[in-house]
């Protein structure tokens, strides 16, 4: 186990062991086993084993107030390529004090409250054999999906992975983390979206899409939405939405070509993959950005490259995103420049409907409990 500080995730025992001055337990939301539906295998017990006093580089937080993400669905049905031992804990977004620091940490970060950025960058390996890494995407490993994860009373991360959110109420904050840092480092730092240019965002409603929108918002771009529900249109259209179309499975692009007068978006923001991809294609205009984060609907889109070239189009994955991405959503969020949605609050015991609201989509924005 190396130390924290160089990027290194600690093994699953880490945070197996009760540590000095804690309870012998505490309180957490726990996956029992893999299913599908997952919320009848969630508990929510008080004798979770609490984590070891923080190594080197490293924290222990406090938890005020956890958020949901889809990962949190993907951890109970298991998660394709990777082996997960079960009971495990997840959760990958939260808001909490910093309670006691390790060896080379700042001591001044003891008493902040914080927001967490749940991705770990992994070392590359080096090797003689290899070609530059000039355009190599990072490798990330993420807490509460590859280790155990924020759905508990304490935890411990890297204090790199750390953002001060000063004091915010912790509902927002645990709202704003991972998902605001999806949609920013795909829409600003990949995407390079430019004030004043048109989005258009997929299956508005959850907390990437939601968080999309805002960020939109403050970038002063027009924004156009699709739903199943028009509800949720009509939801997005409160907070700035500017045009919005009900998706019933028809080529709505027409619909958004008619809303651009014909010139289409500048890029298209798009989690749900298959029953969406090739429509958000056919939305752009030259030059325009087809960015995603997912694949809700499936990963064997069909895409149309004549598009692509002729179009001189850009299509790009983004993964979560960097520790000095995360401060800058941190500092937008701080300055009151973004703020996330927030569906439902249930109480940490509550844990098992709040996974149940999850996994039948009745959401709009995020899902939080509290500790």
């Amino acid at each position: 186990m190396g130390l924290r500080g160089s990027g290194s995730f600690p093994g699953p025992s880490f945070f197996l062991h009760a540590s000095r001055g804690y309870p012998s337990g505490m309180r957490a939301v726990i996956i029992r086993k893999q299913g599908n539906p997952v919320a009848p295998n969630i508990a929510f017990v008080t004798d979770w084993p609490e984590p070891k006093a923080p190594a080197p580089g490293w924290c222990t937080l406090r938890t005020l107030a956890t958020a949901f993400n889809q990962m949190d669905l993907w951890v109970g049905r298991g998660v394709p390529g990777l082996t997960l031992d079960y009971p495990r804990v997840s959760g990958c977004d939260a808001c909490a004090e910093v309670e006691a620091v390790g060896e080379g940490v700042d001591k001044a970060w003891v008493g902040r409250r914080v927001i967490v950025n749940a991705a770990i960058r992994q070392p590359e390996r080096i090797s003689p054999d290899d070609p530059p890494g000039s355009t190599l995407a990072p490798n990330f490993e993420l807490i509460g999906e590859h280790h155990h994860g924020m759905l508990a009373e304490r935890f411990c991360v890297p204090a790199a992975n750390l953002a001060d959110v000063g004091e915010a109420d912790p509902i927002d904050a645990a709202a704003v983390g991972l998902c605001a840092l999806t949609a920013y480092s795909m829409m600003i730092t990949k995407g390079q979206l430019r004030p004043g240019q048109s989005v258009l965002i997929t299956g508005i409603g959850g907390g990437v899409a939601t968080a999309a929108l805002a960020i939109a918002k403050h970038f002063a771009c027009s924004v156009g939405v699709t739903s199943r529900h028009q509800w949720k249109i009509d939801k997005a259209k409160s907070l700035g939405a500017d045009f919005g179309v009900v998706d019933t499975g028809q080529d709505w692009s027409r619909d958004v070509r008619a809303w651009t007068k014909k010139r289409g978006v500048d890029m298209a923001v798009d989690s749900a993959g298959k029953a969406t991809h090739l429509n958000c294609m056919k939305s752009l205009a030259r030059g325009g950005a087809y960015v995603t984060p997912g694949c809700t609907s499936g990963p064997d889109a069909t895409t149309d490259l004549a598009r692509v070239f002729w179009n001189q189009l850009r299509v790009l994955g983004s993964t979560m995103g960097s520790n000095d991405e995360f401060k800058e959503v941190a500092a937008l969020f701080r300055a009151g420049k973004i703020r996330p949605v927030v569906d439902h609050i249930f109480d940490a015991k509550d844990a098992v409907k709040a996974y149940g609201r999850l996994e039948a989509a009745e959401q709009f924005g995020k899902i939080v409990v509290r500790w």
